[in-house]
């Protein structure tokens, strides 16, 4: 049941982006060759980002309840939690990205969930913004993954 309310959320999404101007076929092949690196470095830099904002977030978590109280402190932590999740989805993607198959994609594309989750979380429209961009930019190469 699981699965199939992930393929709604996919078909759904992509009757929203295969609406847009699609990229030329040369720029889409391109994005399908790097796509395995992008995720890997990114996914890399964001663990370690990650661990090191769970860090910080500990030591300074006392001020940051004072400052803004419990719910400042809980949002911070939700938006640290889903921008690990994020990135450890991105370093599962590597495999099936670099051999070009659908379950690479997906994590990629639960990776994207992931991210604009946190970024409603911490109300950023620039991270809203990147996340659609890489929605669009996920759904010009889906087809190239099987």
């Amino acid at each position: 049941m699981a699965k199939k309310s992930a393929t709604n959320w996919e078909e759904m999404m992509e009757s929203w982006f295969l609406k847009l101007p699609a990229l030329p076929k040369n720029a889409r092949q391109t994005l399908v060759n790097i796509t395995p690196w992008i995720a890997l470095i990114f996914g890399i830099l964001g663990v370690l980002a990650g661990l090191a904002g769970f860090g910080i977030l500990t030591a300074f978590s006392p001020l940051i309840a004072m400052g803004s109280g419990f719910n400042g402190a809980a949002t911070t932590l939700v938006s640290a939690v889903l921008s690990l999740a994020a990135s450890v989805l991105l370093l599962l993607a590597f495999p099936g990205t670099k051999k070009r198959k659908m379950q690479g994609w997906r994590m990629l594309f639960w990776s994207e969930i992931a991210s604009i989750i946190g970024a409603v979380v911490i109300i950023s429209l620039s991270g809203v913004l990147f996340s659609l961009i890489g929605f669009y930019l996920l759904y010009q190469i889906k087809s190239y993954y099987k």
